[in-house]
């Protein structure tokens, strides 16, 4: 299966100019201005959406606890990594890591901290603050990207449908929090782009900075790795396509892998054994046993009483992704969306601890929205509309219900 799009995105006027690498022609600025003028109405719903999530629960917060601005920018992952960025890796946050010992903070990967850091040292504002300006600008660029990716392989239409589903997924309400998945999920969009676009040397450095922002970053590495290894040799011993040119597949093989296990290397340099991060994950409780905790988790939902509606939103996730993956593979979608999606699926559901953030940890997995995007895209407007209006109550509720009543991080 070649990496490229499966069905064409519309495609530019044929009079208009174009490079010598099949690209339309024109100045960086003006390529930006053209695809901003095209995503500006993915970027709107997808704001407006996100905007009626987080009035939800302004309309609920500060009443018997904490105020809107503490639970989007100072609560749960939030205060770590803002410890980090204010303190270091090597200060422990006081009456913390009891358990985890004194590399606790090295569970959290860097770049986000790194960010915060030096905005904070730019901007005359309190980090906490300038911690979820980053998040939420990086919220837009990811849905922006998931529009880029959706519109290339589906069209327009279901690119604008899978940024407004990504910001209405179960757990969106983290897109608007002090949280990585923002950030991560922009790198880990454009990179797939670039892949798809065969921008490889851009690819591969997405594709470094998503290793160094969460450990699911393997996902984005795996893709562009494998999708840049086989076209360099359907290239070569397949289509012999001559126009392929070896120097920047090879670049985006050699860089996408440097943040992922950079940060490895560090913290088993730190730790003195190289198994140091999975030591620290270990601590923390979280570790892999390929499916057994995930699958016994499911079945209690349906054999065990007292259920949470967390445990139960999130056994519903992990069975929809699934399910909506058994589609994208059947759907024919790209190399690099399935490889990315897959081991995205992998981490998720391999995983050990932590069940009820399960549904957040597949927030970025957005190409499994793309079959429901070209579902809705094909139906009537009325019906489109009527859907994701209920979709985006519901999921408003539910974000409601992750901030005020859930009491451990959503």
């Amino acid at each position: 299966m070649s990496e490229t799009r499966t069905h064409p995105a519309p495609a530019p006027p044929v009079d208009a100019p174009r490079s010598r690498r099949g690209r339309p022609a024109g100045s960086y600025p003006a390529r930006v201005r053209a695809a901003a003028g095209r995503a500006w109405p993915a970027l709107a719903a997808y704001a407006l959406v996100r905007l009626v999530g987080v009035v939800a629960v302004a309309l609920r917060a500060g009443e018997d606890g904490p105020s809107l601005g503490t639970l989007l920018a100072s609560r749960f992952d939030t205060a770590w990594y803002l410890h980090i960025a204010q303190n270091g890796y090597t200060e422990l946050r006081p009456d913390s890591c009891v358990v985890q010992g004194e590399l606790c903070n090295y569970a959290f990967f860097p770049l986000y901290p790194g960010l915060v850091r030096g905005a904070s040292s730019l901007l005359p504002l309190p980090v906490g603050q300038v911690a979820w300006g980053i998040s939420v600008t990086a919220a837009l660029l990811a849905a922006w990207g998931v529009y880029a990716v959706a519109r290339h392989v589906a069209g327009h239409r279901a690119g604008v449908i899978a940024a407004v589903l990504w910001g209405i997924v179960p757990h969106a309400v983290v897109e608007s929090m002090a949280y990585t998945e923002p950030v991560f999920t922009a790198l880990a969009a454009w990179s797939l782009y670039a892949t798809l676009t065969r921008r490889w040397v851009a690819a591969g450095v997405l594709a470094c900075l998503a290793g160094l922002t969460r450990p699911s970053g393997s996902a984005v590495v795996a893709a562009v790795v494998l999708a840049a290894l086989w076209t360099l040799f359907s290239s070569r011993f397949g289509k012999r396509d001559r126009s392929v040119r070896p120097g920047p597949l090879l670049a985006a093989v050699a860089v996408a892998p440097l943040g992922w296990f950079a940060w490895f290397a560090w913290v088993g340099h730190r730790a003195g054994d190289w198994r140091g991060y999975f030591d620290v994950q270990e601590k923390w409780g979280s570790t892999f046993d390929g499916g057994s905790f995930t699958l016994h988790r499911i079945a209690d939902v349906f054999l065990k009483t007292p259920l949470n509606l967390n445990t139960a939103v999130g056994a519903a996730t992990v069975i929809a992704a699934l399910v909506l993956f058994v589609v994208c593979v059947q759907q024919r979608q790209p190399l690099v969306l399935l490889v990315y999606a897959g081991v995205l699926l992998l981490i998720a559901v391999g995983g050990a601890g932590y069940f009820h953030s399960k549904a957040r940890f597949l927030l970025p997995a957005f190409p499994l929205l793309i079959p429901m995007a070209r579902a809705l895209a094909a139906a009537r407007p009325a019906t489109m509309y009527l859907l994701l209006a209920a979709a985006t109550l519901v999921s408003s509720v539910y974000g409601v219900h992750l901030m005020l009543v859930w009491k451990f991080s959503p």
